[in-house]
């Protein structure tokens, strides 16, 4: 077997007492050749400065003392008392302005009805002059009329039937339609008019036999009630359509229809007109 191999021991400083490996410097100050000890030096004096900048980062030179910062309490309180005078001096101003407004709501409410009439009349006033103007002078309620006479010469020149052409109307009647047609069962001459009750009437003149043109003109059910005698002529009077009232003239060459939802006078009227 070999030898184990032999580990030198760690070296274990000394506890107490310098290294004797570190050179121990001399404490004795060095001497010059004669033997004698050096004075200590000593640093030149420096007279003081008298510049005003030198006095500023001198300390113990007299100057202006640096400021004290604010306290946080007092700068917030300060702040605060800014505040409530800024929210007293709001309220008195909104108090103010509501103060203002009850004033002049009280002077519109303190109209009397006599103030009141007169706005309204100075409003009523142009209204009714804009009426009157439009009801006598531009006839506004007037119903639109139009001239019979083309019609009439028309179907007179047609020859297809005697025209009888109404005469003696007062200016309450209104002539609103005319117009003469030709069909293949015969011609027909038809006169709109607005009666003065302001309703409607129809004066029909016809070529068609009676038997079709009844029907056509007052309706399938139209029933005779009566008769209306103007001088010589002869009228039948007929329940037309619901509300209309017919009056019926016929020859052996034309047929004479007065038709209409009018009062039996205005249609009375008209027929004598024709006949």
């Amino acid at each position: 077997m070999e030898p184990e191999e032999r580990r030198p021991a760690p070296a274990t400083p000394p506890e107490h007492g310098p290294d004797p490996s570190v050179p121990t410097p001399d404490p004795r100050p060095a001497t010059d050749p004669a033997g004698h000890a050096p004075e200590p030096s000593t640093p030149p004096s420096t007279p003081p400065s008298t510049s005003p900048a030198a006095a500023m980062f001198d300390p113990a030179a007299p100057g202006p003392q640096p400021s004290t910062p604010a306290d946080p309490a007092a700068q917030g309180q300060a702040a605060g008392v800014a505040v409530a005078v800024e929210g007293e001096q709001s309220d008195a101003q909104a108090q103010a302005a509501a103060a203002a407004e009850p004033a002049r709501l009280g002077k519109r409410a303190g109209r009397s009805p006599r103030d009141m009439a007169m706005s309204l009349i100075v409003l009523l006033v142009p209204i009714a002059l804009l009426l009157a103007f439009y009801r006598v002078v531009l006839s506004g309620e007037a119903p639109v009329t139009v001239d019979a006479a083309p019609a009439i010469q028309q179907a007179q020149s047609a020859g297809a039937f005697p025209v009888a052409v109404p005469e003696g109307l007062s200016d309450d009647w209104h002539v609103t339609s005319a117009n003469f047609k030709r069909a293949p069962e015969g011609a027909s001459l038809r006169l709109g008019y607005v009666a003065p009750d302001d309703d409607a009437v129809l004066l029909i003149e016809s070529s068609v036999p009676a038997a079709q043109l009844l029907p056509a003109e007052l309706g399938k059910e139209a029933k005779p009630r009566g008769t209306f005698r103007d001088g010589e002529a002869a009228w039948r009077s007929y329940l037309a359509r619901p509300g209309e009232t017919a009056l019926v003239l016929t020859d052996q060459t034309r047929t004479i229809i007065v038709l209409g939802n009018s009062d039996e006078k205005n249609l009375q009227a008209l027929a004598a007109a024709v006949s």
